[in-house]
């Protein structure tokens, strides 16, 4: 539970206005914000034509209901949502959500023409135990069993173990290949080895712009994670929902986006008269023509203070 919408469209429209074609030539880059925060940011993306994909953070596995308080995964697709992270950790722990559960709404996902991103990790108590293996092949097999081989090799796996989230203490890379290589594995007993090969996976836990770079490069250096031309992705993904770190799924532009930390680019001239001073003063006078667009009140002094917020969050 990070940003509202006023923070979400500073944070987002700086994001999509400092990747580079480079940075999204390769990967796809999706944001995952609160579920109020989601037309906001479907109207900045789509006016603003920025690079990024739209994705949720979880959905009811039902697509109507007496469900007071969930969200339809059927809602979600009319805002043109791509991505929705089910089975997250916090959602297993906090909010009882068993493999069951994960399984039908992965399937809820996939019906309303979506991406689920599955999310699977072991407890530090499960990891102590040895048990890291047994527990990434009851959920995997859980999640997936009884899928068609094609739909299988579409989605969108995360490793995330619980024991790396927010604690500062990341997975090393052999931490991540295994487990890794070992999910691919028993993606090839449901789906073949064809899906197997074409499954994209990533790994959330503890990623920051500190570390985003070495974790990649050395998996990208162990063979695990392979950058292929368009047609076929894999994503190293990225950390928690905790406010220095990335939500899933966004690590993707961390190294190339934050190591070079470009100045961001204007989508459109400032008016005549009012050439900003700084790239903040740009991010606020372009802030405040967006939300006239998008018909939200906001004056300078509150598109300010809201800036100031997202970049401190942000560890801008």
């Amino acid at each position: 539970m990070h940003h509202d919408h006023i923070e979400a469209l500073h944070t987002v429209r700086d994001l999509g206005l400092r990747l580079k074609p480079d940075d999204v030539a390769r990967v796809d880059v999706s944001v995952h914000p609160p579920f109020t925060d989601l037309r906001t940011v479907q109207t900045l993306v789509e006016k603003e034509h920025l690079p990024l994909a739209l994705g949720a953070q979880h959905c009811s596995d039902e697509d109507a209901g007496a469900r007071t308080g969930e969200v339809s995964p059927r809602f979600l697709a009319r805002l043109g949502t791509a991505y929705v992270i089910v089975g997250h950790s916090e959602r297993r722990t906090l909010f009882g959500m068993d493999d069951a559960t994960v399984a039908s709404t992965l399937r809820a996902v996939l019906r309303n023409g979506m991406t689920p991103v599955l999310c699977v990790g072991e407890s530090e108590e499960q990891r102590a135990r040895s048990q890291t293996e047994s527990v990434l092949e009851e959920q995997v097999l859980a999640a997936l069993s009884g899928l068609a081989a094609e739909v299988v090799a579409g989605l969108v796996l995360a490793y995330e173990p619980i024991w790396a989230i927010g604690t500062g203490q990341a997975a090393t890379t052999v931490d991540a290949e295994d487990a890794c290589v070992f999910i691919r594995s028993l993606v090839a007993k449901v789906g073949g080895d064809e899906a197997a090969a074409s499954v994209r996976l990533q790994y959330g836990g503890s990623v920051n712009a500190e570390n985003a770079a070495d974790l990649m490069a050395g998996l990208l250096a162990r063979g695990q994670w392979h950058v292929h031309a368009p047609a076929r992705r894999e994503d190293q993904g990225g950390g928690e929902s905790d406010a220095e770190e990335p939500d899933i799924a966004e690590i993707d532009q961390a190294p190339a986006a934050r190591s070079s930390d470009p100045a961001p680019r204007q989508s459109a001239s400032p008016e005549e008269g009012s050439l900003p001073r700084s790239a903040d003063e740009a991010a606020i006078a372009e802030s405040m023509k967006l939300a006239s667009m998008l018909g939200i009140p906001f004056c300078e002094e509150c598109a300010r203070a809201a800036l100031q917020r997202a970049q401190g969050a942000s560890g801008a």
